[in-house]
């Protein structure tokens, strides 16, 4: 159930909302929820009988009739689970939350068994007959969508076999990553006399005092250590299901999966990765050695990376001070941006304080075009989160104004949707830095965004080679813990540099990344992402008349263009190689600032 009040207040940040999941559902026992259930399976299992075997035969505009019923089913199946979704993510821990989560997904996933068989046979259809179809507006509406279905044609299996991966989902993934997570929920991490939380813990990290970081790094890594082996079982066994798949499906590689799923060429994907790895000497490696002089110290441990400089005041920024800077940004580059985003403090969408059991990090969930988006914060009122916050609200903003596309066109591939999230951030810190003049907070404040970028990026970039590492030696056997921890610390000395002391508690810093669970090889999306705004930012600098509307129909169009028609406008092709190092020059040329400031 949602909390009675609207306003978490905290002593030093102000009052905060939490979201009202009303515009989805009154309460998990609601009468509204229970009728949708209720109504669901009969008329997916009518929609299966009517259609079943048939869609060959169909006419252009019966077909387009036939997705857009497909569609319906698919939006209340998306309200549902994610209904059930937000409020686990409110409160990961409440058994009784858990339940009706769990509940609830294995109910959605038995009526969306009996929708299968639609884009199977869907990909079944003959190219020229399907073509011919698509003459009639109807059908030829929903293009762009069977373009992204029939993507996968090369990789279906039988029916029979999709549908047992499908219906074993529950209790094989899914099962493992809501171990997960309630695993990290759970877990309490010892400082001082208190007992935190993850995402407690993880905020020690960059604060002022150096004792303080030291303490709790080490407390972080000591409660990862002892659950190391469940940790490591997680992934051994996660990674063994998708080799298992993807063998089955035909998947040349690991990461082939994520790349068609994100509608990018394997080769942009390997071109991204190569050139930031190329980079990090002249990227992280060369800011860190600025860092550890900056603290008088040859090597820094490991807890100072996202240290606060010495002479950083640590001022906390107030919620209404953080909305009022995220929202003034946006305003200045489109008040239909900044007017879109107003709605997500002014109607409850947000939920932003921290609490014991509320799931760690932040995100947006875009839920379903007849609603609206959620965001999920754990505001402590540092400039990071202030960041965090333009960086979701340009997520929620992007899934308003994707909706008109519907809900089976609306979703952006991943190397997209961190787009708004990026420009988003990048707007605000403009503006920030612009009104910025005393040379010491330019500094503070430029550094801060180099290291978000560097986290952004390089960081990203470890974890994917991480991944690629772990995935590739499961193929040959199970691996130990103690083998994932030296894949880690490997890969992480290779991105961060010899000015970065990696002791031996950080070898369990890769048990608490969510991306590797829920969804692997995510991660090269923040990069990606992070590297095209940089690119868009730079075409913005150069020419200001027109470009917002071309940004908002970039946002607009959702899932309907691939990323080359959506660049184009702009200028811009992620195939060509120089347009990463142009995104990666942007991170130079801040660096570069830094240097000349001392």
């Amino acid at each position: 159930m949602m909390p009675d009040t609207a306003i978490a207040s905290d002593a030093a940040v102000g009052p905060m909302p939490e979201w009202d999941l009303s515009d989805l559902y009154p309460g998990r026992d609601s009468p509204e929820l229970q009728r949708d259930l209720a109504e669901l399976a009969p008329k997916a299992t009518a929609f299966r009988e009517r259609c079943a075997g048939r869609l060959a035969g169909l006419s252009g505009a019966e077909l387009g009739a036939a997705i857009a019923e497909y569609e319906k089913l698919q939006e209340i199946i998306g309200r549902i689970i994610s209904y059930a979704e937000l409020l686990r993510a409110g409160n990961v821990v409440d058994p009784a939350i858990a339940q009706f989560f769990q509940t609830t997904h294995e109910r959605i996933n038995a009526i969306s068994t009996e929708l299968l068989f639609f884009t199977l046979e869907l990909n079944r259809i003959d190219d020229a007959a399907l073509d011919e179809k698509l003459a009639d507006p109807a059908l030829a509406h929903y293009r762009p969508w069977l373009r992204d279905v029939r993507a996968m044609r090369p990789y279906q299996l039988s029916d029979e076999l999709e549908k047992l991966l499908h219906e074993k989902s529950v209790a094989g993934r899914s099962a493992w990553t809501r171990l997960f997570d309630e695993t990290i929920a759970d877990l309490r991490f010892p400082f001082r006399g208190r007992e935190l939380t993850e995402p407690e813990a993880m905020h020690l990290l960059s604060d002022r005092d150096g004792a303080v970081r030291k303490e709790a790094a080490l407390s972080i890594g000591e409660v990862f250590g002892r659950n190391i082996r469940l940790f490591g079982l997680i992934t051994n066994t996660l990674a063994k299901d998708k080799e298992i798949e993807d063998r089955w499906r035909g998947f040349p590689r690991p990461i082939s999966a994520r790349n068609l799923s994100n509608y990018v060429e394997d080769e942009v994907v390997d071109a991204l990765i190569a050139a930031v790895r190329q980079s990090y000497p002249d990227l992280s490696h060369r800011y860190y050695r600025l860092k550890a002089r900056w603290f008088g110290v040859e090597r820094l441990p490991f807890w100072d990376r996202n240290a606060p400089l010495p002479e950083d005041d640590d001022r906390t920024v107030a919620w209404p001070e953080a909305q009022s800077t995220v929202l003034s940004a946006y305003r200045d580059f489109s008040p239909e941006l900044a007017s879109i985003g107003e709605n997500f403090f002014q109607r409850r969408w947000i939920d932003a304080p921290v609490r014991p059991g509320k799931a760690p990090g932040a995100f947006a969930h875009p839920t379903v075009p007849s609603a609206h988006p959620y965001l999920l914060l754990n505001y402590q009122g540092r400039l990071r989160d202030v960041m965090t916050l333009a960086h979701e609200l340009g997520h929620g903003v992007h899934q308003v104004l994707a909706a008109g596309q519907g809900a089976l066109m609306a979703d952006t591939p991943l190397t997209l949707a961190e787009t708004a999230s990026v420009f988003g951030e990048m707007l605000t810190f403009r503006a920030l830095l612009a009104r910025e003049t005393d040379p010491q907070r330019r500094r503070i404040m430029l550094a801060g965004k180099v290291e978000d970028m560097l986290n952004t990026v390089v960081r990203q970039i470890a974890f994917v080679t991480f991944e690629q590492r772990v995935h590739d030696e499961r193929r040959g056997g199970e691996l130990t813990a103690e083998r994932i921890g030296d894949i880690w610390l490997d890969v992480q000395r290779e991105s961060l540099g010899p000015a970065l002391s990696l002791d031996d508690p950080y070898r369990y810093y890769w048990t608490y990344i969510p991306h590797f669970i829920h969804s692997p090889f995510y991660v090269y999306a923040y990069a990606f992402g992070d590297c095209l705004v940089n690119s868009l930012y730079a075409a913005y600098e150069d020419a200001h008349q027109g470009f917002a509307e071309r940004y908002l129909n970039l946002l607009r169009a959702g899932g309907t263009l691939r990323h080359r028609e959506l660049l184009a406008p702009f200028g811009l092709d992620a195939a060509d190689p120089a347009f990463w190092s142009k995104g990666l020059g942007v991170i130079r040329g801040f660096i570069a600032e830094l240097e000349a400031l001392g």
